[in-house]
């Protein structure tokens, strides 16, 4: 069923003839917005029958125990439901039960601008008067600005650093296993100050995985998860589930509001510094669990959508013209292209001004033009210069993309490297560098 509705997308962005070309990320976005209301439909689904048995059953607890409370006490049923609506309104203005602390001292009001720009937004506290609510517009435009800019600016060094650190491990793997990077053969080179230049050369466009820096940040959003749910559990006596729960609520930013840390009037122990505490994991938290979902949404463009643009493709392309399969899509630059490298005697001639491959026949290998090769094979072949090509790895490793120039200048121009936390990522992991 979901390949039938995203196949019939596909064909309807192509107006109705699936061998027209298509741009692919177009097609990307429509495909993603369908599964996005697929998964919507789904969870809805689960989540109804799940609570709604939940919801029946308070409903009708809540019915019995009105009417027992109306006729002990012989009250008006209608005078009761307007006093309800008094408490109603205000609770909403941050009045419980159930003694707390002030909501608009200073420490009430500091927690509430931070959740604001933090776009956590528990509900717990909210403006009651016209020009809080006035106020509130214009500096949540500015502050929820500044702080996505700092969970981007965060999530640049945080690749910058796991990938200087799974460089160093990579580097030191390659020693230990004794491996030649110039030419790919294997044996140890002779000792001096070349074996090291030639080693840092070629590990001088090295980028790491995407999995890996996914698998990093999932582990420390867990410890920081486990870490700050004992210190809940602790001082404000909720279930270690349940505070596992708020931190992933909190972290994640959608701050539902039925539960909220650090409300109490008083705590046992440091009250102070549960407070600081509970402000630098909710920061640590909500950074981390930024960058996990952007790293987690390359996952997903690589691997999710690429594959079923290639499946609807292929089913496309038979259904309508099977001699055109696989020229339908327009590919972008850092998608991966198939490649013949296995072809030990194809002759290459690769320009480092434009990224691109020109392959000649040789004994039916043929390299298409666009296509990507090994970094290795880039040098066995060629022979460049390793000053010229250090410099243009430099550029792409730390810059994010190489300088402009010539024929590429009109795709740098646009929005192909992406934008946002996207275009932090383009080109400073493995899966969407350029150099594939």
């Amino acid at each position: 069923m979901v390949l039938g509705v995203l196949h019939t997308t596909v064909m309807a962005c192509r107006n109705g003839c699936c061998c027209s070309a298509v741009n692919e990320d177009n097609a990307r976005f429509l495909m993603l917005a369908v599964l996005i209301v697929l998964y919507l439909l789904c969870g809805a689904a689960v989540f109804s029958a799940l609570e709604q048995p939940k919801e029946r059953q308070a409903k009708e607890r809540w019915v019995q125990r009105f009417e027992s409370f109306v006729q002990k006490h012989n009250l008006n049923r209608t005078d009761l439901e307007i006093f309800l609506r008094f408490y109603e309104e205000a609770n909403v203005a941050g009045i419980r039960v159930d003694t707390l602390r002030p909501r608009w001292d200073f420490t009430g009001a500091f927690y509430f601008v931070g959740t604001v720009v933090s776009t956590i937004g528990f509900g717990m506290t909210t403006p009651a008067t016209v020009s809080g609510k006035v106020f509130l517009i214009f500096y949540g435009l500015i502050g929820c600005a500044s702080t996505i800019l700092f969970f981007n600016l965060f999530l640049e060094r945080i690749i910058t650093v796991l990938a200087v650190v799974l460089k160093s491990c990579h580097e030191l793997q390659r020693r230990r296993q004794d491996v030649v990077p110039h030419n790919g053969q294997r044996g140890a080179l002779p000792p001096g100050p070349r074996s090291g230049h030639l080693d840092r050369d070629s590990l001088a466009g090295w980028k790491p995985s995407v999995y890996y820096v996914m698998l990093i940040l999932c582990l420390a959003a867990v410890l920081i998860s486990c870490c700050a749910s004992a210190m809940y559990s602790a001082m404000e006596g909720w279930a270690y589930l349940d505070s596992l729960y708020f931190c992933f609520v909190a972290f994640s930013t959608i701050g539902f509001g039925d539960m909220v840390s650090s409300q109490k009037v008083a705590y046992d122990g440091n009250q102070t510094a549960y407070r600081l505490g509970n402000f630098l994991f909710l920061l640590m938290g909500v950074s981390c669990i930024y960058s996990l979902f952007n790293v987690i949404s390359i996952v997903i463009k690589q691997q999710t959508l690429n594959w079923l643009l290639r499946k609807l493709d292929i089913l496309c392309c038979r259904s309508c013209c099977p001699a055109g399969i696989g020229k339908k899509l327009r590919p972008r630059r850092n998608v991966v292209m198939p490649s013949s490298i296995g072809h030990p005697r194809a002759r290459r001639t690769v320009s480092i001004e434009t990224d691109a491959v020109n392959e000649s026949e040789t004994d039916g290998g043929r390299r298409m033009s666009g296509e990507m090769i090994s970094m290795r094979d880039f040098l066995a072949a060629n022979k460049v210069n390793l000053a010229q090509m250090q410099k243009q790895l430099s550029e792409a490793a730390y810059n994010g993309t190489p300088r402009p120039s010539g024929s590429n200048q009109s795709r740098q121009n646009g929005f192909s490297g992406g934008v946002g936390a996207l275009g932090i990522m383009n080109n400073r992991l493995a899966e969407t560098s350029v150099d594939r």
